[in-house]
């Protein structure tokens, strides 16, 4: 195994989070190049796990937390780290110790960066990005919000732990019509997924809906609303971890629509 840092040559993979072959991500749009090319002359570091042959298993991101989700002081975040499990494409490169050397990595080059430690999200049920598996990696929590915990591990005795940016408001709706409206970071295709299936939804319904993108990379912009990244029909939002599906969101979309 290999770890090393994101070169040209890989830069499309790690757009699409090393699911190339994936026709859902296509759906996900440029959205992540185009915010990697605003963050990469902001501190972003990228890594990726290279097996024996070369092939590409696993990635991490990690950023200065003052342009992360949370709030803190001379650290890093870790926005995503993923080492690919699906059977399609490259193949399962899970609980080969490809994790675990991609969090070494990063915890190593945060110190070499001068960092007083490194945070990073996790979800306390047993899925994607999971709290307990950092815990086991000596973090702990810091904060928590819903099901996400804030998990840190300080590098220095004068470290602070960070805290999670809490939501300060919510979408008006407007009288008449159905308000759609989309948070987007850009980082995660993900959730750039659901960004593109509520636009072309909510295009379905002319103008009985309206469809609002709320850019959240502008750190002010994501300060006013204490939101990164979320779909909101009306003021109700919708759960968006794993990406409800085109035929959901029109559907709850549709409800609306019937009440107006």
């Amino acid at each position: 195994m290999q770890i090393v840092d994101l070169s040209p040559e890989h830069e499309q993979l790690y757009f699409v989070c090393l699911e190339d072959w994936s026709e859902e991500v296509k759906e996900a749009g440029n959205h992540k190049e185009v915010w990697y090319g605003k963050m990469k002359d902001k501190g972003l570091r990228v890594k990726l796990a290279l097996d024996d042959g070369g092939r590409v298993g696993g990635m991490i991101q990690y950023v200065p937390i003052e342009h992360s989700f949370a709030e803190g002081n001379g650290l890093y975040f870790i926005d995503c780290i993923w080492v690919h499990g699906h059977k399609q494409g490259r193949g399962d490169f899970q609980k080969k110790g490809m994790g675990k050397a991609l969090l070494e990595a990063a915890e190593n080059d945060a110190k070499d960066l001068g960092a007083k430690g490194i945070a990073a999200w996790g979800i306390i049920l047993p899925f994607w990005m999971k709290a307990a598996w950092f815990k086991k990696h000596g973090y702990r929590t810091a904060d928590r919000q819903g099901i996400q915990a804030l998990l840190w591990k300080p590098f220095a005795s004068d470290a602070m732990p960070p805290k999670w940016v809490r939501q300060r408001k919510k979408p008006q709706t407007v009288d008449g019509q159905v308000a759609v409206t989309a948070f987007s970071n850009g980082w995660c295709p993900a959730q750039n997924i659901v960004l593109e299936r509520a636009r072309r939804a909510s295009a379905e319904f002319g103008d009985k809906v309206i469809f609002r993108k709320i850019d959240t990379f502008d750190r002010g912009t994501f300060l006013e609303w204490g939101i990164a990244d979320a779909l909101f029909i009306g003021d109700r939002q919708v759960r968006t971890g794993p990406p409800p599906s085109y035929e959901k969101i029109r559907k709850l979309i549709g409800r609306k629509v019937a009440r107006l």
